[in-house]
């Protein structure tokens, strides 16, 4: 008998595929683990035998690899920027994203989305990366209470999964930053007992018929609507004007090797990580029995 996967994966609108591919295998193939703590909580169940694959940021994914880490990419998810919302607390007096100079930042956790993209933010601002200071909040409700009682000035995190609780009053938008790479990659273990080769192909391989689907222009205009609305609550205009701005591969199981090369360089530029002296080998990243490079 096959091994079930573990799939870690955060459930906002970006996972509907992922979700509509679980409710039709029944747990037949794989199960899903909710991590709502983000990339790096995804990161962490990995290393922690939580998880075996996992649906993440690109930027948390590549940087995790190159300090290490045991797993590599196996596919790709969704090909469109991811759009960081920089946020601060309803009654807070920052008004823009210059006005957070020399504050705290909120992060959900060390090496997470918010956190690197906190440092992107501070370089395209011109303040030095490494001199930022942090407040770890581990999830987005103890982040919106952290800039509402002034712990932390701001914290970063998608911009449509953010707007319900600016539509709530609880907190503000005053910027955003969007990643100049794609925004989500599958990764793996390392492990063939964990992350048997084929059960991997397969899983990614099946899972881009269900994007395929909901990426279509017939999905977009009928069903993707009418299932965010039911799974998340979103109003229908948000909705459409996410589906506006997303886009999906067309075939999960390749990765463009330049967003990789481009995503190292960046975090090598603010600090996120080192090169080693022999630089990197792009190939090194992912698994090359289970995923193409292009």
């Amino acid at each position: 008998m096959s091994r079930i996967l573990r799939i870690g994966y955060v459930r906002e609108h970006f996972a509907c595929p992922l979700l509509q591919y679980a409710e039709n295998d029944g747990g037949k193939s794989f199960t899903l683990v909710e991590c709502p703590g983000g990339t790096g909580q995804l990161i962490a169940a990995l290393a922690n035998d939580e998880v075996d694959l996992v649906v993440a940021l690109t930027d948390g994914l590549i940087a995790g690899i190159a300090k290490g880490s045991e797993y590599r990419l196996v596919g790709s998810y969704v090909t469109s920027p991811l759009n960081w919302a920089v946020v601060t607390g309803q009654n807070s007096s920052y008004q823009s994203i210059r006005d957070l100079h020399g504050t705290t930042i909120g992060i959900s956790r060390r090496g997470s989305g918010s956190e690197l993209m906190a440092k992107l933010m501070a370089l395209q601002q011109g303040w030095k990366p490494e001199e930022l200071e942090f407040k770890v909040c581990n999830n987005l409700a103890a982040l919106k209470e952290a800039v509402n009682d002034g712990s932390a000035s701001a914290f970063l995190w998608e911009w449509f999964t953010t707007k319900p609780s600016v539509d709530a009053g609880e907190v503000r938008f005053v910027g955003s930053v969007p990643t100049p790479w794609p925004s989500w990659h599958i990764a793996a273990h390392t492990s063939k007992q964990r992350a048997p080769t084929d059960a991997v192909i397969d899983f990614v391989a099946t899972l881009s018929s269900y994007v395929r689907d909901f990426d279509s222009q017939e999905s977009r205009r009928t069903k993707d609507v009418e299932y965010i609305r039911k799974n998340f609550g979103y109003p229908e205009e948000d909705i459409n004007e996410w589906l506006k701005t997303v886009s999906y591969p067309r075939d999960c199981t390749a990765i463009d090797g330049s967003v990789i090369q481009k995503t190292l360089d960046t975090l090598k530029t603010t600090g996120v990580i080192t090169r080693p002296p022999e630089g990197f080998i792009i190939e090194e990243f992912t698994n090359k029995e289970a995923v193409r490079l292009v």
